[in-house]
Formats: structure tokens, C-alpha cells, sequence
């Protein structure tokens, strides 16, 4: 469904009460803006844009990280035993 919204004195655009329904957003609440490249914009409610943002995170912690690096020190060890005579 598309809506219709003007923008007020301020930059201010009031988000129609049905779509604020539709999204469960509240008065008060705070909400993300996404510019896209075509020139337009995506509102999404906060809570939303954070969950979003940490399922993209999730698995990719610092273990990871540490992960990796143990796994690399160990191959220099066995590298370095196999050279000694």
C-alpha cells in the first residue's frame, strides 16, 4: 500500500496513523531512515533496524577471531617441529 505524507516546517514528516499501525510504531518511539540509491528512503522502527543488525553480527564474535589465530600459531609450531632435525 502506498501513503501519502507531506513535509513540514522543520523537515518534519508525519508518518500517516494507519502505516504507524502497520509498522507499530508509537508516539515517542524512534525510527531509522535508509536512503536508498534510487533517491528514496526506507523508515524503519528502531527496534527493528537493531535486531536486523545484530542477526548480521551474530556467529562473527571475537572467537572467531581468536579462533583463527590459535589455529595459525599451531601450524607455525608443527611447521617450525618438521624443520628441526
Amino acid at each position: 500500500m502506498t501513503y501519502h505524507a507531506k513535509v513540514i516546517a522543520g523537515g518534519k514528516i508525519v508518518i500517516p496513523a494507519a502505516l504507524r499501525r502497520e509498522l507499530g510504531i508509537r508516539d515517542g518511539d524512534s525510527v531509522v531512515i535508509e536512503p536508498d540509491e534510487g533517491g528514496s528512503f526506507k523508515v524503519v522502527p528502531y527496534a527493528q533496524a537493531v535486531r536486523e543488525i545484530q542477526a548480521q553480527f551474530r556467529g562473527r564474535g571475537v572467537t572467531g577471531i581468536v579462533d583463527e589465530l590459535i589455529a595459525d600459531r599451531r601450524e607455525e609450531a608443527r611447521r617450525e617441529d618438521a624443520d628441526r632435525p
